[in-house]
């Protein structure tokens, strides 16, 4: 996640302050000073990183903090409080227009931060709330812009209305709208022509379709791996179009995420949803306290939980569930567990939502069982027979013979693997006791 290294920095300054167990000003002016300046490298605006940490250090070096029961775990509250707050402190929402009224959401941007693409994953969102939306290409000037959101649209299952050639922007708006009136859809989504850079032709067109046609919503979309110049470009937006929200992009990516942690703070306006992959699912909302914990390395049990019911199918989880209490999973529930774990977005997704997994740590395990490794065991099940699938002990050397050359690995991966199966299932009938042994090394994963 765009936040790894910042949350590694700062899980390092909080273990070094619970380890002096009293603590001294100087002791709490030393570790803001490092927080300082890990939050300057993550590239967080500089004027926000000096506000948080004269917030933070204000009560944080009051009596009742340093003479504590526990003060170091006062000093990380205090930080993860004012980081909340400084994300947003609530999840923010889209307006929608009263009554029978149509809400209209005009997304803008620069050209390459994602903003058709996550036009059409907003659309699905509004579609999962019942909002029957609509989504209208307004860039004319890009040639491929209109086939883009055409077949995302597809994907979605969202209509998209299809302007007459020759029509201007205002004229789409206006026909879009009329369709919509027509057609029952509660909500028009316009994608917005972008550009390489903001330019007065740009600003503009924007104003005049949000003048002409009420806009409910002007939402911007920025991509967060431009770090500083993010921020700056929603204050431009902002000063010039009075924004409603933002969506930032690629916050999944190798960046450094200070845009996120500086946008509400230098606009005033929250970040909405994020987008956290290229698939059209792949865009959450976004909640200050959950986003500050992920980055203060304390997880996000919360979304992981709605993550998993919203792909998971209840009652097989449940079965599965039974099964690895009962440690008499076969490799038909292997390869289950494996789907509903793609399912969720793959094992970087999740690892990113659990407490006390670092960077470094997530990328170790990702690594250990990357996409290639996944496709390679799914390979190896498929090729055995539904008796092999469901009595792993039938395998002997002439069946993991025939099941190499099925499966197109070698014979020293099939063997591994069912190795590294064996080694899971004796390892899940120890785990109730290895969840009660917290602080001695905890759980390994069992790939």
């Amino acid at each position: 996640m765009a936040f790894d290294s910042l949350s590694e920095k700062l899980q390092n300054v909080f273990r070094k302050l619970r380890g002096k167990g009293r603590l001294s000003e100087d002791d709490v002016r030393s570790a803001l000073k490092e927080v300082k300046l890990a939050l300057l490298e993550a590239d967080v605006n500089f004027k926000v990183v000096k506000n948080f940490i004269n917030d933070v250090q204000e009560k944080a070096v009051g009596t009742d903090v340093l003479n504590g029961l526990n003060p170091a775990q006062q000093v990380i509250k205090i930080v993860n409080d004012e980081m909340v707050s400084l994300l947003g402190s609530e999840k923010a929402e889209l307006k929608m227009a009263p009554g029978q009224e149509i809400t209209i959401i005009m997304m803008a941007g620069l050209q390459g931060a994602g903003k058709t693409t996550t036009a059409a994953k907003l659309a699905l969102k509004l579609t999962e709330k019942s909002r029957n939306p609509l989504l209208v290409p307004m860039d004319i000037y890009r040639p491929a812009a209109k086939e883009q959101l055409r077949i995302n649209a597809g994907k979605v299952k969202v209509p998209m209305f299809e302007p007459d050639d020759g029509m201007s922007v205002l004229e789409i708006g206006k026909a879009s709208l009329e369709y919509a009136r027509k057609h029952g859809n509660r909500v028009v989504i316009f994608d917005t022509a972008g550009r390489l850079h903001i330019d007065e032709d740009m600003m503009n067109e924007l104003k005049e379709v949000k003048s002409n046609l009420n806009v409910t919503d002007t939402v911007l979309v920025v991509d967060a791996m431009t770090g500083q110049d993010a921020v700056n470009l929603a204050k431009a937006f902002n000063d010039e179009l009075e924004i409603d929200g933002v969506i930032l992009t690629k916050l999944d990516g190798d960046t450094r995420g200070g845009a996120a942690l500086s946008i509400k703070a230098v606009t005033g306006k929250p970040i909405l949803y994020s987008g956290m992959g290229e698939k059209l699912t792949d865009l959450e909302p976004f909640y200050p306290d959950r986003m500050a914990s992920r980055i203060l390395g304390m997880g996000d049990v919360l979304s992981l939980i709605e993550k998993a019911e919203s792909n998971i199918d209840k009652e097989e989880a449940i079965k599965l569930s039974k099964k690895v209490k009962k440690a008499d999973f076969d490799f038909n529930d292997y390869l289950l567990s494996m789907e509903q774990m793609k399912k969720m977005g793959g094992i970087s997704s999740i690892l990113g939502m659990i407490p006390g997994i670092s960077g470094s740590q997530a990328d170790k395990i990702t690594e250990s069982i990357d996409d290639k490794k996944l496709s390679h065991i799914k390979a190896i099940i498929e090729s055995m027979t539904l008796e092999e699938r469901s009595d792993p002990k039938l395998i002997n050397s002439s069946r993991k013979i025939r099941i190499s050359k099925g499966s197109g690995v070698s014979m020293a991966e099939v063997n591994r693997f069912i190795k590294q199966f064996n080694e899971a299932k004796k390892m899940m009938k120890k785990m109730p006791g290895m969840m009660k042994r917290k602080g001695r090394g905890g759980l390994r994963f069992p790939f």
